[in-house]
């Protein structure tokens, strides 16, 4: 007790306490309520965001699916996207600094440019993380079954094994996911580490197998075409795609407005990094040892060319649960934009339903997860090898990702003069993310059109469809696009003595 404690100071706190007084504005319950609420730590959140980015699959394979594009650019093109990256999460900090919301860029849109433009962010997102959802079931897949392969011989590379594996990989996703946030998350946190220091033990041993002119060999490249280099940008762009996904726990974080931004910031200029490091040992390796970067088998002709046949096998397995982690992951930050929509009666209200037991959006999980499997199955019936799929999800995913970046640049501007706390540093930085992100995602998908012109019809039939929903929302559901943009808020249990 101090001095100022008196004793009637002490009786007017107790009264307070015992009987809250109804503030004004504040309301009871949260839009949010059902999911749970300041209880997931820092490192939950950042699992979360790392699960997203799934930087170890994202090393092994991506540098593969950027040369195709950008051909000898591939460490330009991963630099350029890292710059991008880290404008763009600058950009989104700004929101998570203010608001907490599971829709996150979706809401984040709507408050800055209203509901038209936040229902195209989100669709955007939704095919972003939907797809992305998918490129993680068929890459747990595909790398799972070439480690069956090379432990038990040709009966594991069979189609049945992959359409048992697909189903297997979406099945252990649902299990996990339903079982609650803390669960999933330390589960992907655990899982990417562990293939990570796989990989980054892979990079160690060609690295040492190198002499200084094939070390020095990457830098002396001769400059890609402008087109491919951009197109091979914008595929860099989607190794870095997830890490905004932290936002989505923006209800769950314990300290979201301080852990949220932090996690963001983190993530992308961490996985930076080791994707830079990455590309430049696969470039200097592939060089060296005369690999081409055909089929995604780099990494795994690297490991066999350095005599660690042993490591490349353990790898498979590394990369089967790094892309298992990034479809956890996705799911995660998908299933909490579908519940959002349905609690605002944007989507059907029953996927805004929670399980109270284990306050997970388990209706939205229960929709999500089974397309999330067909579309995989659906292009293996259709006779596509994995690595072709890849190809093919990583491109519709970008196209609805940068989507969802670029509405959400270019809505913080107005969201942060309309708040009064506009400012000249957060404006250039958004203009630079909304102009570099809208010039990277024409021409990617110009350059695309010859070699995925599948994807791009797909990118194109799937912005028709938004369309066409927006003009029936806004006809037949106009009072679900008026309480469009709900996040969580303080409500009176937050406030002293209340309940």
């Amino acid at each position: 007790m101090t001095a100022h404690d008196t004793p009637d100071r002490l009786v007017a706190l107790g009264r307070a306490i015992a009987r809250p007084p109804v503030v004004a504005g504040v309301e009871q319950n949260s839009p949010m309520a059902g999911l749970e609420r300041r209880t997931v730590g820092f490192v939950d959140v950042l699992a979360q965001s790392i699960g997203a980015v799934a930087p170890a699959a994202g090393t092994a394979t991506v540098p593969a699916l950027i040369a195709v594009q950008a051909g000898s650019g591939v460490l330009i093109a991963v630099a350029a996207a890292w710059l991008l990256a880290i404008c763009v999460a600058a950009t989104l900090n700004q929101f998570a600094l203010r608001i907490a919301a599971p829709g996150s860029l979706y809401t984040f849109t709507t408050k800055g440019l209203g509901a038209g433009p936040g229902f195209a962010a989100a669709s955007g997102l939704l095919v972003g993380y939907g797809f992305i959802a998918m490129f993680g079931v068929v890459g747990a897949a595909y790398f799972l079954q070439n480690f069956l392969s090379a432990l038990t011989g040709a009966w594991a590379a069979g189609p049945w094994v992959t359409v048992a594996l697909l189903v297997g990989v979406g099945a252990v996703c649902f299990g996990v996911l339903r079982r609650g946030i803390r669960l999933s998350s330390r589960v992907t946190l655990v899982i990417e580490l562990a293939s990570l220091v796989v990989i980054l033990a892979l990079l160690a041993i060609v690295l040492s197998r190198l002499d200084a002119a094939q070390l020095a060999a990457p830098f002396t490249a001769r400059p890609p075409a402008f087109g491919g280099l951009v197109a091979g940008t914008a595929v860099a762009l989607t190794a870095f795609v997830g890490f905004e996904s932290a936002a989505s726990l923006g209800r769950e974080a314990a300290r979201p407005f301080l852990t949220v931004p932090r996690t963001i910031r983190w993530t992308v200029l961490g996985v930076g990094a080791v994707y830079l490091l990455s590309a430049y040992t696969q470039l200097a390796g592939a060089g060296a040892f005369g690999i081409g970067f055909d089929g995604g088998q780099a990494v795994a002709r690297l490991a066999s060319d350095t005599d660690a046949a042993a490591v490349g096998t353990l790898l498979d397995l590394g990369l089967a649960a790094s892309f298992t982690a990034c479809a956890i992951a996705s799911l995660t930050a998908l299933a909490r934009a579908v519940f959002t929509l349905g609690r605002e009666g944007v989507l059907p209200r029953a996927v805004g339903r929670i399980e109270p037991l284990r306050k997970t959006p388990y209706r939205a999980l229960a929709v999500v997860i089974p397309i999330t499997v067909a579309v995989p199955l659906a292009l293996h019936a259709v006779g596509w090898s994995p690595w072709q799929s890849l190809e093919f999800l990583i491109v519709v995913s970008a196209a609805g990702y940068i989507t969802a970046y670029v509405l959400a640049t270019v809505a913080l501007p107005a969201f942060l003069r309309r708040i009064g706390e506009s400012s000249l540093r957060t404006d250039l930085v958004a203009g630079i993310a909304a102009v570099g992100l809208t010039g990277v995602l024409i021409t990617y998908l110009v350059v695309m059109v010859p070699g995925e012109p599948v994807a791009v019809a797909v990118v194109g039939g799937l912005a028709v469809l938004a369309a066409l929903a927006y003009l029936y929302l806004r006809t037949a559901r106009s009072r679900a696009l008026a309480r469009a943009g709900l996040f969580d808020h303080t409500t009176s249990s937050d406030l002293l003595g209340g309940s």
